[in-house]
């Protein structure tokens, strides 16, 4: 009886769920830990098989019960999640979810701590790239690593059309106490690219020659450190030659009235180069002769276009006609001027992906199905602490990139195919409480 007891109450208080046969294929590889602040950080994965994922996280090891979703909308073999509204210097754990199954770091969680409070750098220097495959098609929701002179990691994902771009001036020293002084010359810049079953790139550059990165092709090594400055941006130059003989004459008459003519420009101002915007309903805005009609087209994971015309007072305003994924996007815009040639004006942008829901998971004494968090198409922000890498588990960059940590499937949940340790301490205790009152009643 006693025996019985002791087994009933082990089991209730047991938080371990039993599920066979976990997929391998779903168990998260290269995780990695990047885009450190004082409060926030990002965690990283990919598995063999497209698959949905999330992470619990908390600021102890027994108390992982927030939870925040991954960014991807759809199943992927690349996955990404930022916990964000942290306290700085707090320290965080974290397991991964993937497939319904629940990973580890080899028997414990995750451990990560935060930066503590640090003031803006007060810059802003951008790089960007594009990603592609073996055939040259464009490699969508590809993870994109930076580090430079091997500090804290920095990461983001690619668009629909292959394109990325990071802020390298919130890049933070490898004891993440300061920002990395970054000299255009000299400062090295490691880029690492993994995609999955897709394949894997690396690259070294300078930030003088990153604005754009050369095309980065998956299954490539890349040494950019001797590439020359991009001319992108350049006013084009002239050279006018005089046949001989000829002598240049002066085309202006000094002795008439010059009037002045106002030449007005498109613009657009509702957004800068590289900015992140926090709304997946953006309005573009800006200015530019009354009249003057405007094609509007944003690179999605569908192109978006449209057209406004200026209005009397000059200005203008357009908004796509539908939200924007998460991500690294491109708008441009494309009018044609009072001399009949058409103007460009093209700016990426990257939409924040917003948080996910928080809640608290309670283990449950019967077989009811729990259910798997999955998105909303307008999730609750909650704030929830954020953490720091530890160096356990801070990737350095390799010329040629590797997978850095696996883990195998621990504890698994899925009511359908498993046994709920609460529910089997009960049946124990069930059975021992009807046996010793067995016992009693026949003594009786």
């Amino acid at each position: 009886m006693i025996f019985g007891i002791a087994a009933g109450i082990y089991f209730i208080n047991s938080q371990q769920i039993f599920r066979l046969k976990a997929s391998p294929e779903a168990a998260p590889k290269d995780v990695r830990i990047s885009n450190i602040t004082d409060s926030s950080f990002t965690v990283s994965w990919v598995s063999d098989k497209s698959t949905t994922g999330f992470i619990k996280w908390g600021n102890s090891q027994g108390s992982l019960d927030s939870t925040e979703l991954d960014e991807m909308e759809t199943e992927s073999i690349t996955h990404t999640t930022t916990v964000r509204g942290l306290q700085p210097q707090g320290g965080y754990y974290f397991d991964i979810y993937s497939d319904g199954s629940r990973f580890d770091n080899g028997g414990i969680p995750w451990q990560v701590n935060l930066t503590p409070s640090l003031a803006s750098s007060g810059k802003s220097e951008l790089i960007s790239g594009r990603i592609l495959d073996s055939v040259g098609n464009a490699v969508k929701n590809a993870l994109v690593f930076v580090t430079l002179d091997g500090g804290s990691p920095l990461s983001t994902t690619t668009s629909p059309t292959g394109g990325w771009v990071i802020s390298i001036t919130s890049a933070l020293t490898n004891d993440l106490s300061s920002y990395v002084e970054i000299d255009d010359d000299q400062t090295l810049i490691e880029i690492s690219v993994n995609a999955g079953l897709q394949g894997v790139s690396s690259a070294q550059i300078y930030p003088v020659s990153a604005k754009p990165v050369p095309d980065i092709t998956l299954g490539e090594v890349y040494d950019f450190k001797n590439s020359q400055p991009s001319q992108e941006g350049n006013l084009p130059q002239s050279n006018i030659n005089i046949p001989q003989g000829q002598k240049p004459t002066s085309r202006f008459n000094l002795d008439e009235q010059i009037t002045p003519q106002e030449t007005k420009n498109v613009t657009l101002e509702s957004i800068d180069e590289g900015e992140i915007i926090n709304t997946t309903d953006p309005e573009f805005f800006g200015k530019g002769p009354s009249g003057e009609n405007i094609s509007i087209i944003v690179e999605s994971e569908s192109p978006l276009s449209g057209d406004v015309t200026v209005s009397s007072s000059g200005s203008w305003k357009w908004s796509p006609p539908e939200s924007l994924s998460p991500g690294t996007h491109t708008v441009t815009l494309k009018w044609v001027d009072t001399s009949g040639i058409t103007r460009m004006i093209t700016r990426s942008f990257i939409v924040s992906a917003a948080e996910g829901p928080s809640f608290e998971s309670t283990p449950s004494a019967s077989l009811t199905p729990t259910p798997t968090p999955t998105k909303t198409s307008s999730p609750t922000a909650s704030a929830t602490p954020t953490a720091s890498a530890s160096p356990t588990i801070t990737p350095t960059l390799s010329p040629t990139p590797t997978s850095t940590y696996t883990s195998s499937p621990t504890s698994v949940a899925l009511p359908d195919s498993g046994y709920l340790t609460p529910t089997l301490g009960l049946f124990i205790m069930g059975i021992t409480v009807i046996g010793l009152s067995a016992i009693l009643f026949k003594k009786a």
